[in-house]
């Protein structure tokens, strides 16, 4: 493949001629970047599958035995620091390391802490594994994404960046299937560890790929390199956070109990902060300036899109493990809690295919992205309405119904999380390419915190219904807002989407 020069490197990666459509007409490099991605994907999907369930079954089944509102709590707060590490990740992509080395050193950092989660005893693995996962997923997340983003740079592909999006999306559901179903089968019949001792060895596998696969990729510096001479103060303030952090817990002001909270408030803050710091950078254009202010209200719902979205994870898979028990019995095969992820991921390898191949086949027709996002929220707030006449009869759901409540869920997914990563890469200014993805990602995290700490203060198992029906509220209410502001956002958006 030809050098790109510095100054094509600075704006995004180049592509040669030759490997322009190599890849389901698409550039080559998009299969060298989800093969990262979809064994990352193996290895958390894997992990995450039986992580709520290990947090509240009893010691004796080999669990931690704690309450259920607190699991899911600490799963969403989880959750949602993943997708805060992206912040960081970005950083360290466009001022130090570059895209590509951000992505396979998070990697690395991944495997490190399923490791940990697989040897380490208890509550001490628990915490250092957690804490591993969600520093590497940051960087491998906010990493791949940029980089399938800057494939689709030039007009000739600018129509089929959506489609691109959706493809890399189908296979990192690959990833997200097979590990559950992999993980959850060892759980079932050896243990907890063993199911994150095979996401370690997934990842480990991943790794070896990419490496093999790293030569089709360019070199990517910095976007905005950080002068040397600025070196100590970013690691004084690496320090300083940490001192921070380690006084909060000492003290008690940050445990295990309010931690949600804490990082709910955290992320709220973080995102004010970064857009305030966009609005006032000096180099970002008028345009670019008013793409921001139209991404304003999608960023809140997007928010509260995942927010709803994670009870997949939460009280929708506690239901799957407690009512749905005798149904999951198959003679003497009993299906693992874990698959319900597994079915959730197959829902997006069927339909991702076939939305990237509509989007692809629309071009400019397709809907813009205000209505992609209304119809995301609509989708995702009937259909956990739709749980509700099981839960008010006290009748077990048949699975057939379950399978499909989780495919619209996945339809609405389709809606929204390609279509947000392929926007972000769309409106980011020139300097902050890496860290747009980043912050796109901040949706995610105080979604998916905002989910935890929902289920904490609002869900009781005695009033479900009560919760199912907020649940429904947020996903049609969000849609209506959007509709009522989709004139005005399409204005605003008119010369990228």
């Amino acid at each position: 493949m030809t050098t790109p020069t510095n100054e094509q490197v600075a704006e995004a990666p180049a592509v040669s001629s030759a490997t322009k459509a190599d890849f389901f007409g698409h550039p080559r490099q998009l299969g060298t970047l989800f093969h990262i991605e979809l064994w990352e994907r193996f290895s958390f999907y894997g992990m995450q599958a039986i992580l709520l369930i290990y947090l509240y079954y009893e010691v004796t089944k080999g669990g931690l035995g704690m309450n259920e509102t607190k699991a899911a709590a600490i799963v969403g707060a989880y959750n949602g620091s993943i997708y805060l590490a992206t912040i960081l990740s970005g950083w360290l992509s466009d001022r130090l390391l570059g895209a590509e080395k951000t992505l396979f050193w998070s990697g690395v950092v991944v495997m490190l802490g399923h490791v940990a989660l697989a040897v380490l005893p208890s509550l001490s693995g628990l915490v250092v594994g957690l804490l591993l996962i969600a520093l590497g997923s940051g960087g491998v997340k906010s990493s791949a994404g940029a980089m399938v983003g800057s494939l689709y740079e030039d007009e000739e592909h600018r129509s089929l960046r959506d489609a691109g999006f959706s493809i890399f999306y189908t296979a990192v559901n690959i990833g997200g299937f097979v590990g559950p179903l992999i993980v959850g089968l060892l759980q079932v019949h050896y243990g907890f560890h063993y199911g994150f001792g095979a996401a370690a060895v997934g990842m480990a596998f991943g790794l070896w790929q990419y490496w093999r696969g790293r030569a089709l990729l360019p070199d990517t510096p910095p976007a905005n390199p950080l002068p040397k001479q600025k070196y100590g103060v970013a690691l004084g303030v690496v320090v300083a956070g940490l001192v921070v952090i380690g006084a909060c817990i000492a003290t008690g002001l940050l445990r295990l109990d309010n931690f949600s909270q804490v990082l709910l408030a955290t992320v709220i803050l973080t995102s004010l902060l970064y857009f305030v710091r966009l609005f006032r950078d000096p180099e970002i254009s008028s345009d670019e300036r008013r793409h921001m202010v139209a991404y304003v209200p999608l960023f809140i719902v997007m928010c509260l899109f995942w927010a709803v979205w994670s009870q997949v994870f939460t009280v929708v898979t506690v239901y799957f493990d407690q009512t749905q028990a005798a149904l999951r019995m198959v003679g003497s095969f009993e299906i693992p809690v874990a698959w319900l992820s597994s079915l959730q991921s197959l829902w997006v390898i069927l339909f991702a295919g076939l939305m990237a191949a509509l989007w692809t086949k629309m071009g400019y027709r397709q809907p813009r992205t205000p209505m992609k996002f209304t119809l995301a929220m609509l989708i995702l707030g009937v259909s956990y309405l739709c749980f509700i006449p099981f839960l008010t009869t006290g009748k077990v759901m048949p699975l057939v119904i379950m399978a499909l409540l989780l495919l619209t869920i996945t339809i609405s997914e389709l809606l929204l999380s390609p279509i947000s990563l392929s926007l972000a890469t769309k409106i980011a200014p020139k300097s902050f390419k890496t860290q747009m993805v980043s912050f796109n990602f901040l949706t995610l995290s105080l979604g998916f915190t905002l989910g935890g700490v929902l289920v904490d203060e609002c869900y009781v198992p005695e009033k479900a219904v009560e919760f199912y029906g907020l649940l429904g509220a947020l996903g049609i209410g969000g849609g209506v807002v959007l509709l009522l502001m989709m004139r005005k956002l399409n204005r605003m958006l008119s010369d990228v989407d």
